[in-house]
């Protein structure tokens, strides 16, 4: 199953790279991985999404939890929330194609940074998987000449907040 983990970490050298190496010493790939600062300059909040099996990723989060460097862990598809990632494209148009990227760019609401023919570039921001058929559809009408997602990006729906995942598990 796919998890999406939000980590609020501190803000230091090293952090990081404590908290990923626990899950390559585990045989885990981070799929995706989002790192920006919060409101308190101290701490930062990580963004990242693996695959694995309920049991197995609760298990790697408690053992994440007992980092000192975490401040709090919430495994977001546990609950509700919401998720979006930003895509950035950059294509290369042809005339005979320009109106149908303008259809898909209303349809999917997306929003043109630079209309040049030769570096048309859309921005978007939403579900990973309008992304990935925005991507699509966009694909097929001009030649990519870049192409960069931001990775998920998840906050809790509702009062909830991220807090020990030690203590969000003694609670339930």
């Amino acid at each position: 199953m796919r998890h999406v983990i939000s980590v609020i970490l501190q803000n230091e050298v090293g952090a990081l790279t404590r908290m990923t190496g626990l899950f390559s010493t585990r045989g885990y790939n981070i799929e995706s991985l989002n790192v920006a600062p919060t409101d308190d300059v101290n701490l930062s909040r990580v963004t990242l999404v693996i695959t694995g099996s309920d049991g197995a990723i609760a298990q790697l989060n408690s053992q994440l939890s007992k980092l000192v460097d975490v401040v709090g862990i919430n495994d977001m598809t546990l609950g509700d929330h919401f998720e979006r990632e930003l895509l950035i494209i950059k294509i290369k148009l042809t005339q005979k194609t320009k109106e149908k990227v303008y259809t898909a760019i209303k349809e999917y609401n997306a929003e043109v940074l630079d209309n040049s023919m030769d570096s048309f570039t859309i921005q978007l921001t939403g579900a990973r998987e309008i992304i990935d058929n925005f991507i699509g559809v966009i694909t097929t009408l001009g030649v990519v000449q870049a192409l960069a997602r931001s990775g998920s990006v998840s906050v809790t729906k509702g009062e909830i907040i991220l807090s020990s995942y030690a203590n969000q598990n003694l609670s339930s």
